[in-house]
């Protein structure tokens, strides 16, 4: 047989089997390409969703139901499923969730529990019919069944981002006054009168005796993971205390959820924020830090492929696609139809990140910290080119450093920034940390420059591109890197030399790095792994 006729055989007999398996009745039958390249990168990255309380109660309530869920989580790359056991004060039925726990064991899914901890008793006065009071003792004891109730059935919770409190009802208050933590019959002595101090004293108690020690007691081989929220700025004062309780959690995970900037009821958040955030808490947690968290709400499909790719470049080892109820409506079908089509390109990412070491500008921003008018600023820098590298301790050893109101936080501060600074590095330093500083450092060296946040970290993404080369240039210098490019652009660098270059503005545009000229689509990237 020549060539031709042996490749002509070949053809025939794989159209023969594709017409085999699309003619087959099966409900949940794979996308083989992506349930393959799913379970090749599984071991560096994984795609997994959420199947609420109420997804599973109405959208897994019968075999069917449950057979296109398995199929449109194949056809996406999901290869690890939660299933929520609690959440807005519905508890599911033990049977239900054992019945779809099992039929996704048998597909060949990993299954974790989930708990979302809204409507748990008592409202608190702050976000009314959802967060909790828990200074009182009844709804602490539901806490614990809640718990309880899930540890007996899986081996692995997740905690959605509502484990916080802004309760100000009087016995809160009565109790922030009296600096007394109370759980169950246990008092616990508070260093201060803030809400803040109650707040975080008690959400740490509240963890390791409502939720860690009964959930271990049903259940030893159980790990807990708490999902932090991406509102990172505002962590204290509704009682996320992320080095006591990053200690305390088997593992974390982060809401890297920023959604489109100019929608009108979820915008405001720019994209660079999912890289800082997730890069910041795995520094924080280490190993410890599984994966991010993102939804469909108020995005399109260029600002949904943002979010996973910020996932993704900031190291996560899992990218979660919150929910797969809310995936199946809105604009969730167009973005998973978008991400399907870029599954290849995250995965390749995903493998070239977690061989490589990211470098940069250090971005430091103590744990605890407070953000007063710098609210986010880090995000907002992150879009003018400047490759950030967040860090939760002092960044001595740095090339080059960024430093905002957040590090007024250090007690030590000026003796360790005013080293830093005489020892010639670039030094970046916002308008208003150098106000508070005022002359305890030397300002007015050559290797520092003031960046105009005025108290409004928004105004940066008007910067010009003279303007930002002011101030890339001087910040580069040390990595080796020249940059150009307009505002709104992303720079990510690792020290092989490889880079990653993202434009979020909605047009095309031109960017040089290190002398090589770079086009960008829309809302699109490049990259250049070495290898």
């Amino acid at each position: 047989m020549n060539l031709l006729k042996l490749l002509g055989t070949v053809l025939a007999i794989l159209s023969l089997n594709r017409a085999i398996l699309a003619a087959t009745p099966s409900p949940a039958q794979a996308d083989p390409e992506a349930w393959v390249l799913a379970r090749k990168h599984a071991a560096v990255h994984r795609f997994s969703t959420l199947f609420t309380a109420q997804n599973v109660r109405d959208l897994l309530a019968t075999d069917p139901a449950i057979d296109r869920a398995i199929q449109w989580c194949q056809q996406t790359a999901v290869t690890h499923v939660y299933l929520e056991s609690f959440r807005g004060g519905y508890q599911v039925e033990r049977q239900a969730l054992e019945h779809a726990r099992q039929r996704f064991r048998d597909a060949g899914f990993l299954v974790s529990g989930c708990i979302t901890t809204t409507r748990v008793g008592k409202p608190s006065t702050g976000w009314k019919g959802e967060i909790s009071c828990y200074t009182d003792l009844p709804t602490q004891k539901r806490l614990q069944e809640v718990f309880e109730f899930a540890s007996a059935l899986f081996d692995e919770i997740m905690i959605d981002d509502f484990w916080f409190t802004d309760c100000a009802c009087a016995e809160c208050d009565t109790a922030r006054q009296s600096q007394t933590v109370s759980i169950g019959d246990h008092r616990y002595s508070v260093a201060g009168q803030t809400w803040e101090d109650y707040r975080c004293e008690l959400m740490v108690r509240l963890s390791r005796e409502r939720i860690l020690e009964p959930a271990r007691r049903i259940n030893p081989r159980v790990k807990i993971i708490i999902k932090y929220p991406q509102w990172y700025d505002r962590f204290p004062e509704r009682g996320y205390e992320v080095i006591r309780e990053t200690a305390d959690f088997d593992r974390i995970w982060v809401g890297t959820e920023t959604r489109d900037y100019e929608d009108p009821r979820w915008g405001g958040t720019v994209p660079y924020e999912g890289y800082f955030i997730m890069r910041w808490l795995g520094g924080l947690g280490g190993a410890k830090c599984g994966g991010g968290w993102y939804d469909w709400l108020g995005t399109t499909e260029a600002t949904y492929l943002e979010q996973a790719r910020q996932t993704v470049l900031a190291g996560a080892r899992e990218s979660l696609l919150f929910c797969y109820g809310g995936l199946q409506r809105d604009t969730g079908p167009k973005n998973i139809a978008a991400l399907r089509g870029c599954l290849p390109e995250l995965f390749a990412t995903a493998q070239a990140v977690a061989q490589r070491q990211a470098i940069g500008i250090a971005a430091y921003k103590p744990a605890n910290s407070h953000p007063e008018t710098e609210a986010r600023v880090f995000d907002f820098v992150g879009m003018l080119g400047l490759p950030l590298l967040p860090c939760h301790q002092f960044p001595s050893n740095a090339p080059a450093a960024f430093f905002s109101i957040h590090a007024w936080k250090d007690p030590d501060l000026t003796a360790k920034l005013s080293a830093f600074i005489a020892s010639g590095k670039p030094v970046l330093l916002t308008d208003a940390l150098a106000e508070r500083l005022g002359n305890r450092i030397g300002r007015e060296a050559a290797n520092v420059r003031i960046l105009p946040v005025k108290g409004d970290p928004k105004l940066l993404l008007r910067l010009s591109p003279d303007e930002l080369d002011a101030i890339r240039v001087p910040l580069l210098k040390p990595l080796g890197v020249t940059f150009r490019a307009p505002n709104q652009v992303g720079l990510y660098l690792f020290q092989d030399g490889s880079w990653v270059v993202e434009n979020f503005n909605q047009v095309p545009v031109e960017a040089t790095l290190r002398e090589q000229a770079i086009s960008l689509p829309a809302r699109g990237w490049k990259f250049e792994w070495r290898p």
